[in-house]
């Protein structure tokens, strides 16, 4: 049996905080106009200038956990005291249209997506190194000491699971890293 329309693909880029994710993965959807952010579920308290419905969709803790509990989620995880979750519908409805998908999750809901969706494309962005990345996250002044000391030794932590992906990416040039990027997605 054939079908008539192109079934989009799924690309998941995960990394730790202050590794370059989110700026690399702004700039690849400004390169690639067929690829679709998929946006994440959180219950975190939205930051300066984020919206909901545009960075993520921001739930109270009973409204994530009903969700969760009705199967809704196609990944969700508990990072640095709070919950973030992909919506399964929200990911299907894209690839059906045709479109590219971009997840921007971190490695445990990517090992979740990759388990339910083994067509994924799974790329992890690493830092130079733990001193650069704990430069990049202090510079990002978003953040007190005790967090980006958490941070850091969950970057750790996480960069044991870059080999579980496909493709690593090290974010040590970002004109480099993003050429990288496009490449994988347009190939």
């Amino acid at each position: 049996m054939t079908t008539n329309h192109t079934h989009g693909n799924l690309f998941i880029i995960s990394g730790p905080s202050g590794a370059g994710k989110s700026s690399l993965c702004a700039a690849l959807l400004q390169a690639c106009p067929n690829l679709n952010l998929s946006i994440s579920c959180t219950t975190r308290t939205p930051r300066l200038g984020e919206s909901h419905g545009r960075e993520y969709y921001f739930l109270s803790i009973p409204e994530f956990e009903a969700q969760k509990e009705a199967g809704a989620f196609l990944e969700s995880a508990s990072v640095h005291g709070n919950y973030y979750g992909t919506r399964q519908a929200d990911v299907e409805n894209l690839l059906q249209q045709g479109s590219d998908v971009l997840l921007e999750i971190d490695w445990q809901g990517a090992a979740q997506v990759a388990e339910k969706m083994n067509s994924a494309f799974r790329i992890f962005i690493l830092p130079p190194s733990i001193e650069s990345l704990r430069k990049r996250l202090t510079e990002r002044g978003q953040d007190d000491e005790i967090i980006i000391n958490q941070r850091v030794a969950a970057a750790q932590a996480e960069m044991d699971h870059a080999d579980e992906a496909q493709y690593q990416i090290i974010n040590d040039n970002f004109d480099v890293a993003l050429a990288s990027l496009i490449n994988l997605v347009k190939s």
